[in-house]
């Protein structure tokens, strides 16, 4: 079990003055010194946060995984084949969204991913990952399209308002990750994760690999600064009990 920072917020606050700095690419060289495997980054249609220019500095500064996430455009893919990062993990891209908002819907995705998205992969070193909800047929489905991973979406679970709903999503994702696993694909997870939530949900679900923390940890360095935030979180993740 592993690390991954999302520095997409680094780029959020960089955005709103329109300055150059904080840089996103100076944020990851600090989270990787610190001990994070790798860094995800998401280069939206809008470039709300990350810039085209960030994602080539990204791959010629990070040592570790280089995770693409992003919409299934052809813009995209053009992109994501240029930089043939590690991993590419797919995800659904709604315009007003203020963020991901749940995982992908693989039965309204199926034929165009299998007939345009995942032949345009072919041949590249970039293993493709699907942000799906903990669901058996998006799971099944994401499996006969011949996904190398797949990232369980947290934030039900992380937003969950009680604790009884929280056990019934770490039910779900105990089901989904067991699934994913006996199909022979990698399990990651992420959104919404933080301090407080994530020793649960390691505790519970099996066979994870790639954590993937953005929002709450770039939050917390605020305070704590990026180098102890990022060994804390890393702490949880290897002091598992």
């Amino acid at each position: 079990m592993q690390l991954l920072v999302n520095i997409d917020h680094v780029a959020t606050l960089r955005n709103a003055r329109g300055e150059g700095y904080p840089d996103p690419i100076e944020a990851a060289e600090i989270c990787e010194q610190a001990g994070a495997a790798g860094i995800v980054f998401h280069l939206r249609g809008d470039r709300r946060h990350i810039r085209d220019e960030d994602v080539y500095r990204l791959k010629k500064s990070v040592k570790g995984i280089l995770d693409f996430e992003m919409a299934a455009s052809d813009e995209m893919i053009t992109i994501c084949n240029e930089v043939q990062p590690e991993l590419c993990t797919l995800v659904p891209e709604g315009r007003e969204e203020l963020t991901t908002e749940g995982g992908l819907n693989m039965k309204t995705v199926f034929e165009d991913y299998k007939n345009r998205v995942f032949p345009a992969f072919k041949g590249t070193n970039t293993k493709l990952s699907l942000f799906l909800d903990p669901n058996p047929v998006d799971i099944e489905i994401a499996h006969t399209l011949g996904a190398d991973a797949i990232e369980l979406h947290t934030g039900t679970f992380a937003n969950a308002s009680n604790s009884d709903l929280q056990k019934k999503e770490l039910e779900r994702l105990i089901m989904g990750a067991e699934l994913i696993h006996t199909a022979g694909m990698t399990v990651n997870a992420g959104h919404g994760l933080n301090l407080d939530n994530l020793p649960v949900l390691i505790r519970e679900v099996p066979h994870l690999q790639d954590i993937s923390i953005g929002h709450a940890l770039v939050s917390k360095s605020i305070y704590w600064g990026l180098e102890k935030t990022v060994k804390e979180y890393i702490k949880i993740l290897t002091d598992k009990k």
